[in-house]
């Protein structure tokens, strides 16, 4: 049986860095094992314009231990008043590598999104001319659609209708969390592809809910049943180019958690790639955790496979921390509810 795995350095293909005190004390977990990482513009402030990407990417940078190596690839946040050309401008700089189109109100810090689609027209054809992908958050906010239903809604009604009218746009659906998002993500080779998290491999909706709430577990878009989560775990593992590593690792600190109106996001930069080296083996398919987590990234955005390598070695149980203090509190690991076996040793 394989115990050691040496895999090209992977990239994390939607991260949440924050900002200020919570940018410098989480960005150490993704930079130690990661060398890319698309950055989640929904700061307060969003990041909407070229100069609110460049000043952000100085924040990451100056946070950014001297021992690591690290590149963040920016993103804009699109609203119904982002400027077609400063967009443009701000991908053929180098500086920005996608947009994230959030509908309004569908998770943290998404009250600046897309209310009316049509109004962002301008703006997405000018993405499919450039050929800069488009990031969504699939989830409709309708107050009559259930929960768990958003994604598979938002696959009819909104995202296939766009992508009708802007066919050439590249488009990741990100954090998909059912298996009508896993076929529909596989539908356009080139033009579409989905990220999937660690966390949406690994629990359902019970973990959240059986034997008392459990808030480090809750995120958006909420984990769904079993079936699903089946069919996250077959994609990742298949080596289908269209599916690739996103942790949405989201980091709050406990109490805005742990509250009677708890917070959405799951952090687990830490642990990540011991998780999926664990889900990868149970599907007996280590070989392909390459390809999900630093191959097919690349070849979707168009860049280069990293020339660095990353060794994964079995052996006893990892020592993982529970929290990772902050300078505005503590904030809470991802349990997979297993032992992890996989230790990151080069």
């Amino acid at each position: 049986m394989t115990d050691t795995i040496t895999i090209p350095r992977p990239d994390d293909w939607h991260l949440h860095l924050r900002d200020g005190a919570m940018l410098q004390g989480i960005l150490p977990e993704t930079s130690r094992h990661f060398g890319r990482a698309i950055i989640m513009p929904n700061l307060v402030p969003p990041v909407v314009t070229r100069a609110d990407a460049t000043a952000y990417r100085d924040r990451i940078m100056a946070a950014l231990p001297t021992d690591h190596s690290f590149t963040p690839l920016m993103t804009l946040y699109l609203t119904e008043d982002t400027d077609p050309s400063d967009l443009a401008a701000a991908h053929a700089s180098g500086l920005v590598t996608a947009a994230k189109l959030y509908p309004a109100g569908a998770t943290t810090n998404s009250a600046s999104g897309v209310r009316d689609f049509d109004k962002i027209q301008p703006v997405l054809e000018k993405m499919a001319e450039i050929g800069m992908p488009m990031c969504v958050h699939g989830e409709v906010t309708d107050a009559d659609i259930d929960i768990f239903d958003r994604e598979a809604v938002f696959i009819d009604r909104v995202l296939d209708p766009l992508r009708r009218k802007v066919p050439d746009l590249k488009v990741v659906m990100e954090h998909i969390t059912t298996s009508q998002g896993v076929e529909y993500a596989a539908s356009a080779p080139g033009k579409l592809a989905a990220t999937i998290t660690t966390h949406h491999l690994i629990i359902n909706r019970n973990h959240i809910l059986v034997g008392g709430i459990k808030p480090h577990y809750y995120c958006l878009p909420v984990a769904k049943r079993e079936d699903h989560r089946l069919a996250l775990v077959k994609a990742a593992t298949s080596g289908n180019g269209s599916y690739f590593l996103g942790t949405d690792s989201a980091p709050h600190i406990d109490p805005l958690k742990e509250n009677a109106c708890g917070c959405a996001g799951v952090f687990s930069a830490t642990n990540t790639m011991s998780c999926l080296a664990e889900v990868f083996e149970q599907a007996d398919a280590l070989a392909q955790l390459a390809n999900f987590a630093s191959r097919n990234g690349p070849a979707f955005y168009g860049l280069p496979v990293s020339d660095d390598t990353m060794t994964l070695t079995k052996g006893e149980p990892v020592n993982m921390p529970d929290k990772i203090a902050t300078g505005d509190g503590a904030v809470t690991v991802f349990d997979p509810g297993f032992a992890l076996h996989w230790h990151v040793t080069g």
